[in-house]
């Protein structure tokens, strides 16, 4: 059933709350950058600017945070940091309404933001699973991406028309009500009825869950094609108000609507994602990356206001395909006690590199024109997702080889293959090895039944798709810097 997560009560409190709540965030996000552009002269710079600082402390924050995930009450962790969010809210309204405020205003409580948020990230997402189960996990998580992706549908139409009305002001005011909503939901929550993960020890490090991570294939992969997907490609805040503002001369209200689309696109990724049964494979999710990036170039290219929200449709649901896959796989691949911190790693390669792809794609947008940020993003999605596919695929064959081998995309996964506490294996996470290798099972790239491996052979699977994280980040390198030299030429064939 698309909804079934909803039949636990504790998910629909969280659920209802986070609806209220997110139409507020998606109102504030459009409201900051809208606000930003004014204060700076509709600089391109300075919204990259305030994404960096918004961004910039998943870097340092999101893996520690993630251990306090693992050692402390996640519920007791969140109520703090939504409330966090509620003041940092309540400071912006206040200024900007009193007409006090000034850009170095919205730059610092842009940092504030950051860093509460960089902390609720990893809590957030991890407590999905102690709220519904492992066997509910990949409805719920398509769930919460349905309910992200009405707000950002209703949450930046009102945004809209409130900033035309009213101005930025009264927006932020009205986010610090919202957030509390979440609040009451978690306080609501029964806590005989979640499903606690076990408490990690107090030497449990940072350190521990970067070696964990890196070893085992299917998470660096999942790391290393998401931080060059989200770094450069998935900056629509920047890309798509420097569009509206520079190119067509929209208001606020155009903005939005640009927003809009690409949320109505992802919705319908999340439907889809939410009627899939079974966990995402890491196939599902490396296809995804390159349709993400063909349809962000070809929105890119569009000539007209029209054009460019029609083709966000598309984009938007290959963007959410290729993030619910992301989280799928890591949540369902990490063990209880580690899932915290693998998910403040997540969060690391996921959001981290906005700090270094915002001001970047800002400055190409200065001398390229303000659609180089969509072409450029684009290239290197599609760069990124197609060597990974590649080196997937030479390693299946240079392992396997043989008439019982069987690689590609006509290769399909069974029930047989998924991952999580329920997996034969007997805890999440664990990485059996040989033919039955972790790797394999959650790929979607399997070898058929064949005869036996050697024992000398039975880990050169997982060295072989260890391989992947190496190339996709040196192939990632090499397509950033290519896109940067090109930036000009990729803007007059827009034009």
């Amino acid at each position: 059933m698309m909804f079934s997560s909803l039949g636990v009560r504790n998910y629909r409190y969280w659920a209802g709350g986070q609806i209220v709540s997110l139409v507020g965030t998606w109102m504030q996000r459009i409201a900051q950058d809208w606000l930003v552009l004014h204060l700076s002269g509709a600089d391109g710079l300075a919204v990259g600017i305030v994404m960096a600082l918004q961004f910039g402390p998943t870097a340092v924050l999101s893996i520690p945070a993630g251990g306090l995930a693992d050692r402390f009450d996640k519920r007791t962790l969140l109520i703090g940091t939504q409330s966090a969010l509620a003041v940092c809210a309540l400071i912006l309204g206040v200024l900007d309404t009193s007409g006090v405020v000034t850009l170095w205003h919205a730059y610092a409580l842009a940092l504030a933001v950051g860093c509460v948020s960089a902390v609720d990230a990893p809590i957030r997402q991890s407590f999905t699973i102690e709220m519904v189960g492992s066997d509910q996990l990949p409805n719920a998580v398509a769930l919460n991406s349905m309910i992200f992706n009405l707000a950002r549908i209703v949450g930046p139409a009102i945004a809209g028309v409130l900033i035309t009305l009213v101005g930025t002001g009264p927006v932020f005011l009205i986010n610090t009500v919202t957030s509390f909503a979440v609040i009451a939901g978690l306080l609501a929550m029964s806590e005989g009825d979640l499903h606690r993960s076990p408490r990690a020890s107090v030497a449990g490090s940072v350190a521990d869950g970067l070696r964990y991570v890196f070893g085992h294939p299917q998470l660096a992969t999942v790391m290393v094609v998401a931080f060059a997907v989200s770094t450069f490609g998935i900056n629509f805040p920047l890309s798509l108000a420097l569009l509206t503002a520079s190119t067509f001369h929209g208001s606020a209200g155009g903005y939005g609507l640009l927003s809009t689309m690409l949320a109505v696109g992802t919705l319908a990724g999340a439907t889809m994602a939410a009627r899939r049964r079974g966990p995402a494979t890491v196939r599902t999710l490396l296809l995804a990356a390159v349709g993400f990036g063909v349809f962000e170039v070809i929105a890119g290219l569009m000539p007209t206001y029209w054009l460019v929200a029609v083709m966000l449709i598309p984009t938007g649901a290959f963007t959410l395909t290729f993030t619910a896959a992301a989280m799928n796989i890591v949540q369902l691949s990490a063990a209880p006690t580690m899932r915290g911190r693998v998910m403040g790693i997540y969060m690391l390669f996921f959001l981290g590199g906005t700090p270094i792809g915002s001001p970047l794609l800002g400055w190409i947008a200065g001398f390229a024109g303000p659609r180089s940020p969509l072409i450029v993003g684009g290239v290197i999605a599609v760069a990124s997702g197609a060597v990974a596919i590649a080196v997937l695929l030479r390693a299946r064959r240079s392992v396997f080889s043989g008439p019982d081998v069987q690689t590609g995309p006509d290769v399909q996964t069974g029930p047989d293959v998924q991952t999580g506490p329920d997996v034969q294996t007997g805890q999440a996470g664990a990485v059996p090895t040989g033919k039955e290798s972790g790797f394999e099972r959650h790929s979607g790239f399997e070898r058929h039944s064949g005869p036996e491996v050697g024992p000398d052979q039975k880990n050169v699977p997982e060295n072989g798709a260890r391989s992947v994280a190496n190339a996709v980040s040196k192939a990632t390198s090499v397509s950033g810097s290519a896109a940067q030299t090109r930036p000009a030429n990729s803007s007059s064939v827009a034009r």
